[in-house]
């Protein structure tokens, strides 16, 4: 589900890679609210807070939110250069690659949360996760074309009913079994991820409760399999990614 691209992606892969990696999202998002009391994924709370701060003229506080905001943004950036230059060189993989790099990176993270103490340990976490929702979601992103989207649960709500509504629109029609079908796949994708994502981050708060940072080591350890899986069935042969047209 890390390898190929696109087109040549089927349903079921696009859904396998929606919840795993949706579930992981919820559960760092709800953990780093849980540890310093900000999210790492909402970028719409996050936007959305910073215009409120701004007009108040908390300026303090703005730039905090201004700071997760530009997080996140770095780490869609670092993932694309990564996957650019991975594609450029036809690197079979390369997105498991990138997930690979997330994991490690949490893993890090994790002996940061540990380590870290004082007024240092909240922004390292909270800036942190950030950075990794952000690689994340553009992983995800890319290689779904853009048909998933991990930690984007405004969107995904959105397609829910959209897609819902296409099924009400279209109930009773004759002709139209097809896009039916279809539509219901759409809405069975969707609600996966939603799900996953809900579970994932009440996972998420429960396990930072009671473990603390070592969730972040049991979370990069799952992206570390999911990773090595794609990696193993990249050189094992699976058709490789099709460069860039830019």
């Amino acid at each position: 589900m890390l390898v190929q691209q696109g087109k040549a992606r089927s349903g079921e892969a696009d859904r396998r890679l929606a919840w795993s990696l949706a579930g992981i999202a919820g559960a760092l998002n709800t953990a780093g609210f849980y540890a310093v009391g900000l999210y790492s994924a909402n970028m719409t709370g996050n936007v959305s807070a910073l215009a409120n701060h701004l007009g108040v003229g908390d300026l303090a506080v703005a730039a905090l939110y201004l700071a997760l905001v530009a997080a996140f943004i770095l780490g869609a950036i670092v993932s694309t250069l990564l996957i650019n230059a991975g594609r450029r060189r036809r690197l079979a993989g390369i997105y498991a690659f990138s997930v690979l790099a997330e994991a490690l990176l949490l893993a890090a993270l994790g002996c940061a949360d540990l380590w870290v103490s004082g007024v240092g340990r909240g922004p390292a976490l909270a800036f942190g996760l950030s950075f990794l929702m952000g690689l994340q979601n553009a992983v995800v992103t890319r290689i779904s074309n853009a048909r998933v989207r991990t930690t984007h649960v405004t969107g995904m709500v959105t397609d829910i009913g959209i897609e819902l509504g296409n099924l009400v629109d279209l109930a009773g029609r004759r002709g139209h079994e097809e896009e039916v079908a279809l539509n219901k796949d759409k809405l069975r994708m969707h609600g996966q991820t939603v799900a996953s994502f809900l579970a994932g981050g009440v996972a998420g708060v429960l396990a930072y409760k009671a473990f603390g940072a070592f969730l972040l080591f049991g979370t990069s350890a799952l992206l570390l399999l999911l990773a090595g899986r794609g990696i193993l069935a990249a050189r094992a042969g699976t058709p490789r990614d099709t460069p860039p047209d830019n």
